[in-house]
């Protein structure tokens, strides 16, 4: 079994909104001063305890939420103090954080750039103020766009907007000058996501005028050559940069980098275990310099479960997967583990073979679901 590179990821999850969104499902939600100090000072209690057994160098950094970007300066600092004092970093490490329109301060943005975070990624969804509400965002697109020259006159020059489509009475027409709207920003990285009905949101109660299939599947069609007239490239099944400026820290998720999660809920990796904290948060307040008590769902992946994932999550980036490291990390070739599945889909034009590289074609991105389920062993 070949060894995987060897820099680590960290997450640190800041679960604070100012309110939730009617279509949010991630554990997040408000907040009071006493509520957020209280959980700043348990993530450094955890953070401290995990740096005890992990030494490894991280390479990047993403700090996600809920929003991130609701703490207070003196608070802010006291945590991201916390992950230079505990963590040693290789030569330029990207580190991201998630922010808000309408929560961004330039003081807010002066303290991210002194502390070392060098990426925003500012949630946006829509640039149509009708939208935003219908949506249940705090924000409207002004508040955003004052946010988005802050963060420029800080000195922010990675930028990524996350962008939502298929909402609630959205024609095409309407998502491609959204599309347009932010482009013609410059931002150096853009996210394009259909929005999904989960269970259990506001959504999932109300009666909703959705696009029909056919147009959520030109929705989505489009938006690499849309993109690509301002420059942009996919990268991945909902990511879009400017060249050099794909997001590492995703990269690394889809190419099995371990990554140590930090926080209420959050997920890691490490070699060949994956676990997940705990979601309860006065378990984890109480509990977050005992890693032991927090860490849950603990399992050790087999052979067949990281082979799975190194095809699926590897089949998430547009140059797919390199036979010669499947060789190398698994000892064996991929077509004599996956040789009936790769020849069904490559029949049916789904994906693609060239040189070293497997990947999923135009077509097989709409279906990519389906067909990386098949290589669940």
């Amino acid at each position: 079994m070949g060894i995987k590179k060897n820099g680590l990821e960290l997450y640190l999850h800041i679960p604070f909104c100012i309110k939730k969104c009617d279509y949010c499902d991630f554990l997040s939600g408000p907040a009071t001063r006493s509520g957020q100090e209280a959980y700043i000072y348990a993530l450094l209690r955890e953070m401290k305890a995990a740096s005890q057994s992990e030494q490894r160098l991280v390479d990047t950094v993403f700090i996600g939420g809920g929003t991130p970007s609701v703490p207070e300066c003196d608070l802010m600092e006291q945590l991201l103090t916390g992950i230079r004092e505990n963590f040693c970093f290789f030569p330029d490490p990207e580190v991201t954080i998630e922010a808000n329109p309408g929560t961004l301060t330039p003081e807010k943005l002066s303290l991210y750039r002194e502390y070392g975070i060098n990426r925003l990624s500012i949630g946006l969804q829509s640039p149509k103020d009708g939208e935003l509400d219908m949506l249940g965002r705090i924000h409207n697109y002004g508040q955003f766009l004052e946010s988005y020259q802050m963060a420029r006159e800080a000195g922010f020059s990675n930028i990524n907007v996350d962008l939502m489509f298929a909402i609630p009475g959205q024609s095409y027409e309407g998502w491609i000058e959204n599309l347009r709207t932010v482009a013609a920003l410059e931002p150096e990285h853009i996210s394009a996501y259909s929005l999904i009905v989960e269970e259990g949101t506001h959504f999932s109660k109300r009666q909703l005028d959705l696009p029909d299939e056919d147009t959520e599947y030109r929705m989505y069609e489009d938006v690499a050559a849309v993109l690509g007239e301002y420059g942009y490239h996919q990268y991945e099944i909902s990511n879009y940069a400017k060249t050099g400026l794909e997001c590492r820290h995703n990269e690394g998720y889809w190419q099995r980098k371990d990554y140590l999660g930090l926080g209420l809920g959050a997920a890691s990796l490490l070699g060949k275990e994956r676990f997940t904290n705990t979601a309860d948060m006065q378990e984890y307040l109480q509990n977050s310099g005992s890693l032991e008590k927090i860490r849950k769902d603990r399992e050790v992946l087999t052979r067949e479960d990281e082979m799975a994932e190194f095809m699926f999550l590897g089949l998430r980036m547009t140059k797919g997967v390199s036979k010669s490291e499947f060789q190398e990390y698994f000892g064996t070739s991929i077509e004599k583990i996956y040789g009936v599945v790769l020849e069904k889909y490559k029949k049916q034009g789904l994906l693609i073979e060239e040189k070293d590289r497997i990947f999923l074609s135009r077509e097989g991105i709409h279906v990519s679901n389906a067909v990386m389920a098949d290589f669940l062993l």
